[in-house]
């Protein structure tokens, strides 16, 4: 015939249990797994020299057209448009490595 466990001995595996459950649960912190190179987030500065450089070369471009080619560089004639398209796709080329 089977022993008869004591009532207090139910409980305190039950409780053990519910402890060792709660301590696993919370004694483990979230593992956080290393960043890859191409994963990093972007430096501070990245964002504001990328529409910089865009709109360095809009204002190039635009400054080129209302000044009747006299400005920004007088003696590049249509080469002004060149130099502001080039500025601005520096840009466009940084938002490709945007994260």
């Amino acid at each position: 015939m089977p022993r008869a466990q004591p009532l207090g001995w139910v409980y305190s595996s039950h409780s053990a249990r519910i402890a060792r459950m709660a301590r696993t649960k919370s004694s483990k912190p979230a593992r956080v797994e290393p960043a890859s190179g191409e994963d990093t987030p972007n430096p501070v500065w990245f964002k504001p020299v990328m529409f910089g450089f865009m709109l360095l070369g809009l204002a190039w471009i635009i400054v080129f057209y209302v000044s009747q080619g006299r400005l920004p560089i007088a003696d590049l004639g249509s080469w002004n448009i060149l130099i502001g398209f080039g500025i601005a796709f520096v840009g466009f080329l940084m938002t490709t490595r945007w994260r």
